[in-house]
């Protein structure tokens, strides 16, 4: 599956993740911080995820973190191209959100005034370096089960994409539903390729894990 600004072929011998943010959930429709929390896709994210396929292209396999509107996201690309089973994992769900899961931007500023604005989290958010290390964890996993040559679409979450950026280098950027971002392995270590958007037509979501 090679992205719209890279030539197939040209990291051939480097297993290709396609990292993609799942489509629309219910509380992603109604503004709410999901973090772990595992609300189902919206009616218009499954759409979404139909049109998405689209323009997918041929992959040699699909993955997507446990929660359901990956995993739901992952299902109906699989059938729509004929290629599965889903590989599930767990090391690919979103960041945990603690005390902040279903609520509303409202609502936390209500409770934890000036948190958002100088980016603070309460005392159950998953801290960077505990949700790094899992992300990498998970990345690394799927080089070594799909192996080199492959291009692997990987339906995940923005707090996922987002960690493995900044880690990378990249600066922040936010990222709709089902627009992601090419990961390459050489075997020893990870390159960020171009970001992939699925959906052109479709505006960003409010950014909530």
């Amino acid at each position: 599956m090679a992205s719209p600004s890279e030539p197939a072929g040209k990291f051939s011998t480097m297993t290709r993740l396609l990292l993609t943010r799942h489509a629309q959930s219910e509380w992603n429709a109604s503004g709410r911080w999901q973090g772990q929390a595992d609300p189902p896709l919206s009616e218009l994210g499954r759409g979404q995820a139909a049109r998405a396929a689209e323009a997918v292209g041929s992959v040699d396999g699909i993955v997507a973190s446990s929660l359901e509107r990956a995993r739901h996201t992952a299902d109906i690309i699989a059938e729509a191209i004929g290629v599965g089973p889903v590989v599930s994992t767990q090391l690919l769900i979103e960041r945990d959100a603690g005390e902040w899961s279903g609520l509303t931007r409202a609502e936390i500023n209500v409770h934890w005034p000036g948190y958002l604005e100088l980016d603070r989290r309460p005392p159950g958010y998953e801290p960077d370096e505990q949700f790094l290390a899992r992300v990498l964890a998970g990345v690394h996993a799927l080089a070594e089960h799909f192996g080199p040559s492959t291009d692997v679409l990987v339906v995940a979450h923005a707090g996922v994409i987002y960690a493995l950026e900044a880690h990378l280098g990249e600066s922040f950027e936010r990222i709709p539903n089902l627009s992601g971002r090419w990961v390459e392995f050489n075997g020893v270590a990870l390159e960020l390729g171009p970001r992939v958007h699925l959906l052109e037509q479709d505006a960003p979501a409010p950014d909530l894990l």
